[in-house]
Parts: structure tokens; sequence; C-alpha cells
């Protein structure tokens, strides 16, 4: 009796997983040993499934060789590649802190600088970016109500016109700063009214979403992420009641809990005793952190 080859692919095929996963038993470290064993399982596992065929695993290959030449210090394309799949987000979903009451965490997103410029309480960290003056304000606590002080309060966002800073050629820092909240856990900062805007998609991932007749839009939002001894780092947004895209970000990044009305002024006071001209708006939120170590 003969059999034909159809009839011996499964046996191959998983013997070749087999060898694979052979492969790390020797591993020192046991839990680089799980993740790997748990990556060839999967990973094969997903190429039996869809039957990948070495033409589709070639253009694999020149996608993701795509993505790394297309990175480089102000833009992270696999950072891109995980957020539009949903991993950021699961990722922070599996790691966030289950603390009732503590400001829920989402994706962190390619564009943080680190040492960004420092700013006062009550600074302006907009330095010339475009869009509508806005005062943001609240108090840095734990969610027992105690207020941090010193927390370090870091926040980036694009301008009117959907740009970060680093991706204008000019070298500018524009939108981002990083403050410490004062005696009673308090921040506040001038910025701009955040705007959506498209993720990258001039790339490989936006080719992507064309692909799948996906949008590149991400609702307004403002990036915080907050750190204090003793405390887990916080690593969320503040996004903009009433935005369009607030049902179809493309990175899946938006929670309930984080949505923020932004209410709009025109010629009046601010709560810093400044008299802004014209319109000008204000968000207020508490952030509030969970006890434990930095992540």
């Amino acid at each position: 009796m003969t059999l034909d080859n159809h009839a011996l692919a499964p046996g191959r095929e998983q013997a070749v997983t087999e060898e694979v996963l052979a492969s790390f038993d020797a591993t020192p470290d046991p839990r680089l040993r799980e993740v790997m064993q748990s990556l060839v399982r999967h990973l094969h596992s997903f190429a039996r499934e869809v039957r990948l065929s070495e033409r589709e695993w070639d253009a694999a290959i020149e996608f993701l060789t795509r993505a790394g030449h297309i990175t480089d210090e102000h833009r992270q394309e696999f950072i891109l590649l995980s957020d539009v799949l949903g991993l950021s987000m699961l990722t922070v979903a599996i790691n966030e802190s289950a603390v009732l009451g503590a400001t829920e965490s989402t994706v962190f997103g390619p564009f943080f600088v680190d040492e960004a410029p420092e700013v006062p309480l009550g600074g302006d960290i907009a330095r010339g970016a475009a869009g509508i003056p806005c005062y943001v304000s609240g108090q840095v606590r734990s969610v027992t109500g105690a207020p941090i002080e010193g927390a370090k309060v870091e926040v980036w966002e694009a301008d009117e016109d959907g740009f970060y800073d680093v991706q204008y050629p000019d070298g500018r820092s524009a939108g981002r700063g990083r403050l410490r909240s004062g005696d009673g856990g308090e921040y506040r900062f001038w910025s701009v009214l955040p705007a959506p805007y498209p993720i990258p998609h001039d790339g490989p991932v936006g080719d992507l979403l064309t692909a799948t007749a996906r949008g590149p839009m991400r609702p307004a939002h403002l990036h915080f992420m907050v750190t204090a001894p003793g405390f887990r780092t916080l690593i969320t947004h503040l996004f903009v009641a009433g935005d369009p895209y607030l049902e179809c970000d493309a990175v899946f990044g938006v929670k309930p809990g984080l949505i923020v009305e932004a209410a709009h002024h025109l010629d009046e006071p601010a709560p810093d005793g400044t008299h802004p001209q014209g319109a000008w708006t204000s968000i207020a939120f508490d952030l509030v952190l969970a006890t434990g170590h930095a992540r």
C-alpha cells in the first residue's frame, strides 16, 4: 500500500514542529524557553491552519523588511504594527493592574521622547504648537484618595494639523513636556486642544490598512506617563468626548473611562488667573495610581 504526499503531510509537518521545539529544550532561562516554545507552537499552528504558501511567506518577509527599513529614531513601524493588530492593547490588558479606582492604561504609542523639556506647574508645553489653547488640570492621587506629591507627569500630543513635533524636519520640541505634581498632588499646564489624526500610513502598516479596508485615524487625545515611587507606572490617554473616531480608533486604545469633556470658553478668565484673549478650552481629570512596582 502506498501513501500519497497529501496523506503524509500532517506527519511531516508535525515532525518539523517537534524538531524545532526540541532545539529549545536546553535554553538555560526557563521563561525564555517557555516563550520560545510557545511561540513556535502557535506560529507553526497558524501556518498549518491557513496553509501558508511560500509566496505568501516571502511577501510577509518583505513586509517586515520594509518595516525595519522605515524605522528610525523618530518612527517605530513595529510599534505601529503591534498597535494596529491589537497586540499592544492586549499586552496592556494582560499587564494592567486590576485595582478598583485606578486610572486605566492604554497604548504607549510611537512618539514618546526621553527627557522632554521640563516645565513648572501651570507652564506651557505647547511652545508654538498650532491649536486652540487648552488648560489641563487635575490631581495625581492614590486609589485611597491620598495626594501624591512630586509625581513625574510626562505629557505629549499632536498639534491641530495632526503631527507630533518629531514628525517635523526642523527639530522642534512642541506639544510635550514633563512636570512634577505639587504639594497636594495637583498638576496643571497649558497646551492645545487635542485633534484627531492618522497614524503614519505611508509605509507597510499603511499598506496593510488599505488592503484590509481599515482607516488610519486616531481620535483626539493627550498622552500621559505618570511615575512615582511606590506606585505602578501609569501610561494612558485622555480622549476628547464627541470625537468622530472614538468608535474606530486604528489602534483600539479607547476606553470609556478615559473619555473627557473639553469645556469651551470665550474671553473668560482662566483658573490660573490669566485672561486669554479669544477662544480657549479646558480639561479636568484626576490621575489615580495603583500601588506596586514601576513596570
